[in-house]
This record gives C-alpha cells, sequence and structure tokens, in this order.
C-alpha cells in the first residue's frame, strides 16, 4: 500500500516508486510511437490523418513524462534503437491490428503506472494517458470490426 501524498508535493520530489513508474510506461510509449511508423506505411491512405493524431498524442505523453522526470532530476530511459512487432505487418488490416495491441500494450503500461504511483502529478498523466489509449483501442476495433469494441478495465490481461 502506498502511503498518501499531499497535494503540495512538487514534481521535484518524485518518489522512487513514481520514477519507475513513468519510467516504466515511457518504454512502452517509445515502442509504440515506433510501431506508429509501420502502421502509417500500410494503414489505409484514408487514416493518415488518423495515423499522424494518434502518434502526436503518444509523443506529447512522451515529452510530458520525460518534462516531469527532468524536473525532478530522475534519469530518463533512452529509446531503444529498434522495436520487434508481435506480427508480420503487410497490409491495412495487420497495420490496424498492430494499432490495437500497441494501444492495449500501452494501457497495460499506464495502468501500472497508476497502481505504482505516489505524486499526483504522475497519477493524472496515466489516468489520462490509459483512458486515451481505451479510446484509440477502440476506435481501432471498430475499424477491424471487432465485437465488443472495448473493454471494461482497459490495461488488464
Amino acid at each position: 500500500m502506498t502511503t498518501p501524498v499531499s497535494p503540495s508535493a512538487t514534481p521535484a520530489s518524485l518518489s522512487t516508486s513514481d520514477q519507475q513508474a513513468l519510467t516504466g510506461a515511457l518504454q512502452s510509449v517509445y515502442a509504440a510511437v515506433y510501431a506508429y511508423g509501420l502502421i502509417a506505411a500500410y494503414a489505409n491512405p484514408t487514416r493518415a490523418t488518423q495515423v499522424a493524431t494518434l502518434v502526436a498524442a503518444h509523443r506529447a505523453v512522451r515529452d510530458e513524462a520525460v518534462d516531469l522526470l527532468a524536473s525532478a532530476d530522475a534519469p530518463i530511459p533512452r529509446e531503444a534503437a529498434g522495436y520487434t512487432v508481435p506480427f508480420p505487418v503487410t497490409d491495412p488490416k495487420s497495420a490496424a491490428r498492430l494499432a490495437v495491441r500497441v494501444e492495449d500494450d500501452c494501457a497495460v503500461a499506464w495502468r501500472a503506472a497508476l497502481e505504482r504511483a505516489d505524486a499526483e502529478a504522475v497519477r493524472d498523466i496515466a489516468v489520462q494517458a490509459l483512458a486515451d489509449c481505451a479510446v484509440r483501442a477502440g476506435n481501432w476495433n471498430v475499424a477491424l470490426n471487432v465485437q465488443p469494441p472495448t473493454t471494461a478495465f482497459p490495461g488488464q490481461r
């Protein structure tokens, strides 16, 4: 069980648990940004604007988490040079399936971050990112005709 943090806690006082929470989620976001490059290459051309918007959302939460770690003088994990995708992406359908997987993986990471976070700022980022991942996954599932398109508790496997 975590100890409640007072609302006056500043980002400069991130606990080890907060740092680990953000670092773990960042690893997933880094992989998502990479994967969206592949998704963009194979997605239906009519989805180009949507894909650009979604990768921008991942970059924005990445930047927010990095800024929070930096403000606390915490180490910031580096992105890997490359990532392995779980299955071949060769067409719009497999690109959409990868997008669902990416969003589900990020939801799992942000849920874990939320569970470990002490600081309000970290919890705020994690809650918003988890909700955003759930919406994006649901939208991709609609495109794939998956029923039901959403889950009751995103981020659980």
